[in-house]
């Protein structure tokens, strides 16, 4: 398990293996051990990859398995995706985009099936709230899930808390689809209150709503 794994998603990680009958591990990873990982420079997914995939490998050495897999889609291709060459270089394997698989043809079959999953929003590891250039750390990554536990506590489903940099102050970017902005003002004393106890100068609504990458602006 990753540090800068969101709680709800662990959550949903078990009640489906537990679903599906098969065993479920959870092994705490190393990445934050890493400097390199902690600088949070473009090249950080692949550090972070790089770690998860040797735990990966030592876990499936000892069990006597034969493949690591991963949910590497054909919709990833046209990303800047440094977890992938972390991947390659360990030999995982990704089937989905082997098939030829789209996002959302993954979830129409999903669907067909009956998988409660299907219409889960996509949620990236807490680290990709963090600018780029603004170092990793436990705390930071406590005080995103810390924010967004305050925005799905309102119903918001798609939300993200990123910490951004401004000279040399610290401040929250909240961004959500903006036909839920009004459920963010409905928190923003919570918001405001949570944000300034952590040390954040400012908690704003970014009135661009979401956006995939946000992290990087």
């Amino acid at each position: 398990m990753s540090a800068s794994t969101p709680g709800p998603d662990l959550e949903d990680a078990r009640s489906f293996a537990a679903s599906l009958g098969v065993e479920h591990l959870c092994v705490e990873s190393r990445e934050l051990d890493r400097e390199e990982y902690r600088r949070n420079d473009a090249e950080r997914c692949y550090h972070c990859k790089t770690d998860l995939f040797e735990i990966a490998g030592t876990v499936a050495a000892e069990r006597g398995l034969g493949w690591i897999l991963y949910g590497y889609t054909a919709s990833d291709r046209g990303d800047v995706r440094p977890g992938h060459r972390a991947a390659g270089e360990a030999g995982a394997q990704a089937p989905l985009a082997d098939a030829g698989l789209e996002k959302a043809e993954i979830r129409d079959l999903l669907r067909e099936h009956g998988v409660v999953l299907a219409d889960k929003p996509s949620s990236p590891c807490l680290s990709s709230r963090i600018q780029t250039g603004v170092a990793v750390d436990r705390r930071r990554l406590a005080d995103v899930a810390a924010l967004e536990a305050i925005l799905r506590g309102e119903g918001i489903r798609v939300c993200r808390a990123r910490i951004c940099e401004a000279g040399d102050a610290l401040f929250v970017r909240i961004e959500v689809d903006p036909a839920e902005m009004a459920k963010v003002l409905a928190c923003r004393t919570g918001l405001e209150r949570e944000g300034k106890a952590r040390g954040y100068r400012w908690v704003t609504l970014d009135l661009g709503g979401y956006r995939t990458g946000g992290g990087n602006a």
